[in-house]
């Protein structure tokens, strides 16, 4: 730690996307990457999606229904939204909570994007606010491959919504960044899994 300029040195260097100086976390990061990290941290037995068996357990449910600390990192990322953007979507069902808490602290309109639209009620795919013509931000709670966000953002993209970037709290640092990046989607990111690591130590 550099105790003159008040960061701390992560374990692992930051994707210039970050929004973030390379390398470098502001101390209040850290403090809320141990908070998270001790919300969501889990041991245990447990099956992952891969139907591998692990003992330990990142549960990104526990910060999202943790309304304090929930509001707290909707705080921390509202500075990293791209400035001109005019709508934020929530991918279902882990960036409903995040987009509706950083709506709260950007005054910006949210949609809230399905998966699938449904066959009935609106058939929308985007409910909420209007996203056609407008600059669209992506939002998630966590990016590991980045498969839906690549997703959605054509699904918007066919709708007449201009996707440039997508904002998530954790980026797990599994190649998400880069295949986004072949998509044309520049990622942001609160923290990484490396942050994460950092403060659990």
């Amino acid at each position: 730690m550099d105790a003159s300029s008040g960061w701390f040195r992560a374990a692992s260097p930051c994707r210039g996307w970050a929004g973030r100086l390379e390398g470098w976390l502001p101390m209040k990061h850290i403090d809320l990457a141990r908070r998270i990290h001790a919300v969501s941290h889990l041991e245990g037995h447990f099956t992952l999606r891969s139907g591998l068996a692990a003992t330990e357990y990142f549960d990104k449910y526990r910060f999202e229904g943790d309304p304090a600390l929930l509001d707290e990192i909707a705080q921390r990322m509202a500075p990293l939204v791209p400035s001109g953007t005019e709508v934020l979507a929530g991918l279902e069902m882990g960036g409903i909570p995040v987009v509706t808490a950083l709506g709260r602290h950007t005054g910006l309109p949210c949609a809230f994007v399905r998966k699938q639209a449904k066959p009935y009620g609106t058939c929308r795919l985007a409910e909420g606010a209007e996203v056609v013509g407008r600059r669209v931000l992506v939002v998630e709670d966590v990016v590991t491959s980045g498969g839906q966000i690549v997703l959605s953002t054509a699904d918007l993209r066919g709708l007449g919504a201009q996707v440039h970037e997508a904002l998530c709290v954790i980026d797990r640092e599994q190649g998400g960044a880069d295949a986004l990046a072949a998509r044309d989607i520049g990622l942001l990111s609160l923290l990484t899994a490396g942050d994460l690591r950092a403060a659990a130590a």
